[in-house]
């Protein structure tokens, strides 16, 4: 149960959270079976972010709203009894998942010191997700998934949005090869593509071209729907779980068998219901973030089902460089010690300049306030379900305290021996996947990104590099000053650079 406080109530004070300091205060406790008409407790011992007390708010006129993340309980086949939100195919957005139940926004005067109470009525649940209706180009698949209801105890589906090319209507004896796009959830067409016609202003276009070569959703439109464009179908997916918006497509103690049920029921399913290539030389990958961390991983963990994969400024890929803990060595995620008597906190975020904009100590605490038992649907916590062991009470083992950053090495040892360290993963098995990832892997990463992901990539690239056989890979930086987000060409020219990638490797008869 949470309560934001803002100054504004320009939007609701609930859509007005995130991570970075500009977040309205909020304010979060776990509530347990609460009846209705019973009240929920926020007070002053109550953990806030960015603020850590409502007693920290200054005296004066806020707008306030209460809200109820509602969990479901999981009887899952390992045989844990969990409390999690069940995600409405919102993503596991927590401010905005039906269901939820929230308060009217409330103008209110606060004044720390002074004995009051503010009561919020949660009367309003909200609405289901309107999903995006299918059109000529763009198809939506949601299946429930066999595999993921028996290991969780409820009913869980997978989906998919696939984007058809050009004539697909009309030639219906053609096959087409796939592109798997990655990424974090979400039921827009892949790679933007989109009929808004809005035009960037001057201004716009700039900042945007400082960021990235990646052009806007109608340019892509209009060059996918051109007859000189590749003929390829484009899909992404979605494979929310209870812990995030996204399963990172591996296998994982706490999360189940995503990696499974992707590959042997929707991917099939896909394939069956459209006219894909059914081969690995058919099938690439591309994707950007947490996507692009999966996108390395399918095709490491499967070279013998991806024929290729271009990975943009990825998650982790050494956990050397855990953004910036090295989580084997380091004793503290949040303090980084140097010679002498000085330490600094650890950042999490930066700008370009290379100001730090949050740290690893403030990101914890803002998850913390989210939820307990890895329940924050955040960054930390996702990597904790994903990579780590189930700990005795059945929720995520934590690889590092939220309150004083110490780090549990067992736990990290744990992520390196469950090939979830993806450069040590490659290390290892080199012998037998160095023939199969001769000339597949392409690694694209901003010298500045925000989440220090470079630093990881920086380590993967010198393994590469001295890799015998060779690896005959590409990874390449951003300069000068390219932040998370990345990417040296546009969609439609990445399209094209992995359709030429595919043509090279169709079987010739």
């Amino acid at each position: 149960m949470y309560v934001f406080v803002s100054r504004s109530d320009d939007v609701e004070p609930r859509l007005q959270v995130r991570h970075e300091s500009d977040c309205t205060p909020f304010f979060g406790v776990d509530v347990t079976a609460l009846p209705a008409g019973t009240p929920g407790v926020i007070d002053g011992t109550t953990l806030g972010y960015p603020l850590a007390s409502l007693r920290e708010i200054p005296a004066g006129d806020y707008y306030v709203q209460g809200l109820l993340n509602v969990y479901s309980e999981f009887h899952r086949a390992d045989g844990h009894t969990l409390w999690l939100h069940d995600d409405q195919w919102e993503g596991q957005q927590f401010n905005r998942s039906p269901g939820n139940l929230v308060s009217e926004v409330r103008k209110v005067h606060l004044e720390p010191g002074r004995p009051d109470t503010v009561r919020l009525e949660l009367t309003r649940a909200l609405p289901p997700v309107e999903l995006p209706p299918d059109t000529k180009w763009v198809k939506h698949i949601k299946i429930r998934s066999e595999m993921l209801t028996a290991w969780w105890g409820r009913p869980m589906y997978l989906g998919a949005t696939v984007l058809l090319p050009r004539g697909y209507e009309t030639d219906t004896a053609r096959r087409y090869a796939t592109v798997y796009e990655q990424g974090h959830f979400n039921l827009r067409p892949p790679f933007g593509f989109s009929s808004d016609s809005s035009v960037e202003t001057p201004e716009q276009r700039a900042a945007r071209l400082a960021r990235t070569a990646r052009e806007p959703g109608f340019e892509f439109y209009q060059a996918w729907r051109s007859p000189a464009f590749p003929p390829l179908i484009a899909v992404t997916f979605q494979h929310p779980t209870p812990y995030f918006d996204d399963s990172y497509a591996v296998n994982s103690a706490n999360n189940g068998p995503y990696g499974d049920a992707i590959l042997r029921e929707l991917i099939p399913y896909v394939e069956e219901h459209f006219r894909m290539i059914r081969a690995p030389w058919a099938r690439v990958l591309t994707g950007g973030s947490t996507g692009g961390w999966e996108a390395l991983a399918l095709q490491v963990y499967h070279p013998d089902v991806f024929g290729g994969t271009w990975v943009l400024y990825p998650d982790p890929v050494d956990f050397r460089s855990y953004e910036i803990p090295d989580i084997y060595g380091d004793t503290s995620a949040f303090v980084h010690p140097v010679a002498g008597w000085m330490s600094y906190d650890v950042p999490a975020e930066q700008e370009v300049t290379g100001q730090p904009r949050i740290s690893v100590r403030q990101e914890s605490q803002f998850e913390a306030v989210l939820g307990s038992h890895a329940r924050s649907g955040e960054q930390f916590a996702i990597w904790e379900a994903t990579y780590g062991p189930v700990g005795p009470d059945g929720y995520p083992a934590e690889l590092w305290d939220l309150a004083t950053g110490k780090i549990d090495h067992g736990v990290a040892e744990y992520f390196k021996a469950h090939d979830y360290d993806l450069r040590d993963y490659l290390e290892r098995n080199w012998g037998t996947l160095a023939p199969k990832l001769k000339g597949q892997l392409h690694v694209f990463v901003g010298d500045m990104d925000t989440f220090y992901l470079n630093l990881a990539v920086y380590r993967l690239e010198e393994f590469l590099k001295r890799a015998r056989p060779a690896a005959d890979a590409l990874v390449a930086y951003g300069r000068p000053l390219k932040p998370h987000g990345w990417q040296p060409w546009t969609n439609a020219e990445l399209m094209r650079i992995m359709a030429r990638h595919i043509e090279r490797q169709r079987p010739r008869h």
